[in-house]
């Protein structure tokens, strides 16, 4: 059973000028499955306290808990975990936690990755999880993101299109992106264009902003996927597509 635990930070990489990947020492260690999340609580010294949930961008060491979170202005826990908190901190944390918008590396049927912006968090804990336990399952990712400086996980995915592992396709929608596609949102016939046929009968997963996930669930369905097989997580709210 899940339950409220102290870590520590051991490390922490910046992935944009607003995002931070941190790995946290489980003092009591799980397994996580990818695609699931942590809440992690911080407490003032006045006893105020606020939670949050973050997903696991990294599920692959069990006594490790791996985070990538963007920093909201308006944020109360995000501005702390990205522009204060340092290696040898104290983080409280909570999980794993979800069930739903989590990937089986013993399912063969291929999967569509798509992401809006820091979606793409736990959607890496599955492409990681993938090139350890079934590196022959097809994968392939979607990620819209503003702009280059705004990709997460830039060299790992370099990496693995070079080495033809993963089929990466991003799209920006702003300009200076640098490709020959003009900058711009998604349209269905991209999303259809830029994903697994529906005839592989692939198991797709969106994560992304409420509107992102709607636009391309909406989308995929149009191209003829089986809405069973789409799972969706709105920015930590995990539901299947009705």
């Amino acid at each position: 059973m899940s339950q409220w635990q102290l870590t520590t930070v051991v490390s922490s990489t910046m992935q944009t000028p607003t995002a931070r990947t941190l790995s946290l020492a489980l003092s009591q260690p799980f397994r996580a499955l990818p695609g699931q999340h942590i809440d992690i609580r911080l407490t003032a010294e006045d006893g105020y306290s606020t939670a949050r949930t973050y997903s696991l961008s990294d599920v692959r060491e069990p006594g490790i808990a791996e985070i990538t979170v963007e920093a909201l202005a308006d944020g109360e826990v995000s501005p702390y975990l990205v522009d204060v908190v340092e290696p040898g901190d104290p983080l409280e944390i909570f999980g794993p936690n979800g069930g739903w918008f989590t990937w089986d590396a013993a399912d063969p049927h291929p999967v569509q990755l798509i992401a809006g912006g820091s979606g793409v968090a736990p959607l890496m804990s599955m492409i990681r999880t993938r090139e350890v336990l079934a590196p022959a399952t097809p994968f392939r990712l979607l990620y819209s993101v503003r702009s280059p400086e705004r990709v997460y996980f830039r060299d790992e995915f370099a990496l693995l299109t070079d080495h033809r592992r993963l089929p990466v396709d991003i799209m920006f929608t702003r300009p200076g992106g640098g490709s020959d596609r003009a900058a711009a949102r998604l349209v269905a016939e991209e999303v259809s264009a830029a994903t697994i046929p529906a005839a592989d009968d692939p198991t797709v997963f969106i994560c992304g902003t409420n509107q992102f996930v709607e636009f391309c669930a909406a989308a995929m369905i149009g191209a003829g996927h089986d809405p069973g097989r789409i799972r969706t997580e709105r920015f930590g709210e995990s539901a299947p597509i009705r």
